[in-house]
């Protein structure tokens, strides 16, 4: 696994033992943001100035791919303390120690205030635990998601996503379902 593109495009990333966090393929992670630099929904400017949030980071791959890019800043919120050490690992292997980054080590279904909302929302739970849903409420209600915020979620193929404004994007890679959306 490593930086698809952007300034830190070739690093590696490590990931925690076990099967507990399931980092997004590289291939997904390529297609996402090819889509979000290109796409007439998105482009360039959208990545440069965003603020993201990472929620579900795991290795942090989709926050760091983003700051890769150009992002303004990023918030990860991860609960499991390994894949907290190793998006730590991923951030000094990246070199964005002195970036405008936080780290919350928190369940993203009781997410804490925001200070500032995020233009650039990534949700990456674990598959078959429908965390979606429960976690855009906990995100709204907390103030993380900006008017007009893009979401990209990674689900299971299986899992559904209810009552979501109308897709941008939907793409299946392996086992794996992403859907883009704009918040109203």
């Amino acid at each position: 696994m490593r930086i698809v593109g952007g300034e830190r495009k070739g690093v590696l990333l490590q990931a925690p033992r076990g099967d507990l966090t399931r980092p997004t393929s590289d291939r997904a992670r390529q297609a996402v943001f090819d889509m979000l630099a290109h796409a007439p929904w998105a482009g360039m400017d959208l990545l440069r100035n965003a603020r993201v949030l990472d929620a579900f980071s795991g290795t942090g791959a989709l926050g760091l791919e983003a700051l890769s890019r150009g992002a303004a800043s990023a918030v990860f919120m991860e609960h499991d303390r390994g894949a907290r050490a190793a998006l730590s690992a991923n951030i000094r292997a990246c070199r964005f120690e002195a970036h405008d980054l936080t780290v919350l080590p928190c369940d993203v279904t009781r997410a804490p205030r925001a200070s500032r909302p995020c233009s650039l929302v990534f949700l990456d739970p674990p598959y078959g635990r429908d965390l979606v849903p429960a976690a855009l409420k906990a995100l709204t209600r907390s103030d993380w998601i900006a008017p007009g915020a893009l979401i990209v979620a990674e689900t299971a193929l299986q899992d559904a996503l209810e009552e979501t404004p109308p897709l941008l994007a939907e793409r299946r890679f392996g086992v794996a379902r992403v859907r883009i959306w704009r918040v109203g």
